[in-house]
């Protein structure tokens, strides 16, 4: 027998006598805003970020060049540079300063802009602990040391040093549409990253003596000047990581002459820098289908064992860019091959760059992996528009455009576990998929993390689970941020909390966010509406500066869903989700209801009574000879508080009325042994986490079949606490489990489920009859079909 399922909602009860007695009286008027518009909390839009989520028709941003020349003295591990900055001002406004980041400062003992922790008395202590941290230091030599600022001419600017940033004053307005060239001439002492930390600097191998160079954050970079922020000069600590301007680099590296150099864009020199064997194999590798090693892991081994005392210079380009890094070394293994990206047709080459160490792994699996995530990322965001991707391995994870360090290296004897493995192609397919977010759609990760982490992390995967449906991804199920959400309220921050104020900054900058994408596409809006939204989004912004607001109205105007119930919630929360099923009763329909007769009933209209108290606002309107009151001219209008909407035209008062009560007629055989096997269900929820999702609910019956079924999150809104669901089956129940797939971060399951243990639950009746015709769809009007009647139907 075919299984016959009727949901019955609130909606369907507002038309069949749903008051607002009823309403006054339902705990369900207790709200706590869940449900309200963000109205204010989001900024107003305007002609250049428009109330759709898109740029607006006065959208600007301003653009830097770069043409950068380097000098890497390995012995002396300094870096020296020269770089000429083209600063456009496509601003409405004229500036007399700009902004520069020293971001290298940081390593510095006296000129970083470290944020102050608070320290207690340990128990036990050693040595290192036992330093006087709290004591003037004195200068460890790290840091930027400026050498030379002046304007194109050679003229000198004035500029000031704050911590790691730099203004420098102009000696005339730079106004709008115009541009600016000045030039810097820098060096500083590249640190061990290793010891120090950091995302750049160099480690060391003592095996063989030699190092491996990561040169990021390395030259002064323009600060974004945006219509949003205005200058985004906030100090680098180490933590909230870059806001950066699009832009051009011509950029030009002399290292020793056997490093192999990777970098932002493209090399134009390497028939000067390779040998004919390497450019051989380079060209080769275009067309591969398969990764070619261009310098071969003997010929790595061979460079280690000569230091040379020569040097070459390696010049790469680089367009519509945010930013410039490199790595430098003579230990490194170099592979690649040429990638199609079939949404804009272009051939990019996926390489990687990686020391002895990693053979095993990355040779096997990192350019793969780089080929993989640019075409995966292609299909959920934009085609991918550069003509490089590359990955390095450099025990770490960091991004940067076309170019990105990862950790991944096998034990001695060149074995690894699984964990590792997985855990390499995870940061290689995280660190990759930066160079779309946000390294073209590129936010302000100094004040807002999670739209640089949060969304990578989402599309990460994304792409992790194309590459393998086993994968074992940490984030992005809704389950695997349980433990974070079930944590105390005091240890919770919202999503939407500036990158320095966090404090469990993994889970709430990284996996909430990329968590809550993922509730969204799977269960919420479904993965058409998601995808669509979401590309639009990455279309939109793309090369360009969004904001959180950007996002939040984009994801809502392409898919024609209210989510400001979601971002209040998952984004500017620390609610969790805890659904419980409190209560189940069961009741099966009387078949032998008499029917009800038509009767008429009398009721009067009340004069409305008249107000207990003269306010001052009355009185004064009263006095005031300007003021006509309509209801004095218009006789109609004196009426109006005494018409009923009964489709009487006037109600006179104290006139006595009369509403007939339609009949009913008795149930035929036929229609009883339609209805005689239905029992009703009302399942009773609390909400007693706070957070409102929807409601999924997988029913199993007697007879060893399943249904699912979802209630939208909008079932909690007329009362955020508790909801109800009736349910009408024809088969007997024997459990119900809420959340199945735990797809809703549900922080306790153990209140998830009810069983019909047996059959112990009381069971009600409820009677069930048809209406007449005449008038029988007055009690479900508007479209709405009479459940009962629907209950029947096959």
């Amino acid at each position: 027998m075919k299984l016959k399922v009727i949901i019955l909602s609130l909606s369907v009860f507002a038309y069949t006598g749903f008051t607002a007695q009823n309403i006054q009286n339902n705990p369900g008027s207790n709200h706590g805003n869940k449900f309200e518009q963000l109205g204010t909390i989001l900024p107003t839009p305007n002609i250049y970020r428009t109330a759709s989520g898109a740029p607006g028709h006065g959208y600007w941003q301003n653009k830097a060049d770069y043409d950068i020349t380097a000098y890497l003295d390995e012995d002396k591990r300094n870096l020296k540079g020269s770089e000429t900055i083209t600063y456009y001002n496509n601003s409405p406004d004229d500036l007399d300063y700009i902004w520069l980041q020293l971001d290298e400062n940081q390593q510095s003992s006296v000129k970083k802009a470290d944020f102050p922790y608070s320290s207690t008395l340990p128990k036990a202590s050693n040595d290192q602990q036992l330093r006087p941290t709290d004591l003037p230091v004195s200068d460890n030599g790290y840091g930027v040391n400026l050498e030379k600022v002046t304007d194109a001419s050679g003229t000198p600017l004035k500029y000031t040093v704050n911590k790691t940033m730099m203004r420098i004053d102009l000696p005339k307005v730079l106004k709008k549409g115009e541009k600016l060239v000045f030039k810097i001439d820098w060096n500083y002492n590249i640190p061990n990253r290793m010891k120090m930390g950091g995302r750049g600097g160099y480690e060391n191998f003592p095996e063989d003596g030699n190092d491996l160079y990561t040169m990021t954050q390395w030259y002064p970079r323009m600060c974004v000047y945006s219509d949003f922020h205005g200058w985004q000069n906030h100090q680098f600590t180490g933590r909230g990581e870059f806001a950066l301007v699009f832009g051009n680099f011509k950029v030009s590296m002399n290292v020793p002459a056997d490093h192999i150099v990777g970098g932002t864009g493209e090399c134009k020199n390497y028939d000067q820098v390779l040998t004919s064997e390497q450019l051989a194999r380079y060209n080769k590798s275009k067309t591969s289908t398969e990764p070619v090693e261009i310098v071969t892991l003997d010929e790595a081994k061979k460079a280690e064992k000569n230091h040379s005392k020569q040097r070459k210079t390696w010049t790469f380009e680089a367009n519509d860019v945010r930013d410039f890094a490199w790595t430098s070394s003579r230990k490194f293994v170099w592979d690649g091959m040429g990638v199609l990206i079939p949404e804009n047709n272009n051939k990019v080459m996926a390489m990687s760059f990686y020391p002895k160490e990693a053979y095993n792994l990355y040779r096997k699996y990192s350019t793969k992996a780089v080929a993989h995530t640019i075409k995966t990322y292609s299909e959920f965001t934009i085609p991918y528009p550069y003509p490089v991707a590359q990955s390095v391995e450099a025990a770490n994870g960091m991004e940067y455009p076309m170019i990105c360090f990862n950790y991944g290296r096998t034990e001695k004897d060149g074995t690894y576990s699984e964990g590792i493995k997985n855990g390499m192609l995870g940061v290689v397919i995280h660190e990759v998929g930066h160079n779309f977010f946000p390294m073209i759609i590129n936010s302000d990760e100094r004040q807002w993390s999670w739209m640089d982490e949060g969304l990578n992390t989402f599309v990460e995967y994304l792409t992790e689970e194309r590459w393998d449906n086993k994968f074992p991804s940490k984030r992005g199920p809704a389950w695997t941020i349980v433990d974070y959400m079930k944590l105390p309220k005091d240890q919770l921050e919202p999503i939407m909390s500036n990158s320095e104020n966090i404090v469990q900054f993994g889970p709430n900058a990284y996996s909430k966010p990329a968590t809550g994408l993922n509730i969204l596409r799977e269960t919420i809006m479904g993965r058409e509406l998601f995808d669509k939204a979401f590309k639009t989004y990455a279309k939109r912004w793309a090369f360009r500066h969004p904001e959180p607001a950007d996002f939040f109205r984009t994801m809502e105007d392409a898919s024609g869903e209210d989510l400001d119930w979601f971002w209040r919630g998952w984004f500017y929360g620390t609610d969790p989700v805890d659904i419980a099923i409190d209560k189940v009763t069961m009741a099966t329909p009387d078949l032998d209801t008499p029917p009800r007769e038509a009767k008429e009933t009398k009721y009067k209209v009340d004069k409305p009574a008249l107000n207990e108290f003269e306010d001052i606002s009355k009185i004064r309107n009263r006095e005031d000879k300007n003021i006509t009151f309509y209801v004095e001219k218009d006789k109609d209008a004196q009426d109006f508080y005494y018409r009923y909407d009964r489709g009487q035209e006037k109600v006179d008062n104290n006139k006595e009325y009369t509403s007939k009560f339609e009949g009913t007629e008795p149930l035929t055989q036929k229609e009883k042994d339609k209805f005689k096997n239905i029992t009703a269900y009302q399942i009773d929820f609390v909400n007693k986490g706070g957070l409102v999702m929807p409601i999924i609910l997988e029913f199993t019956f007697e007879d060893g079949t399943k249904l699912t079924d979802k209630s939208s999150a909008q079932i909690w809104r007329m009362n955020e606490q508790k909801a109800s669901k009736t349910y009408y089956f024809d088969k007997k129940l024997k459990s119900i489990q809420l959340d199945p797939m735990r797809e809703t971060a549900d922080i306790d399951t153990s209140n998830n489920f009810w069983s019909n243990d047996g059959g112990n639950a009381q069971i009600s009746k409820f009677e069930l009859f048809k209406q007449k015709e005449s008038g029988s769809a007055r009690g479900a009007s508007n479209g709405k079909v009479n459940p009962m009647q629907a209950a029947g139907k096959k």
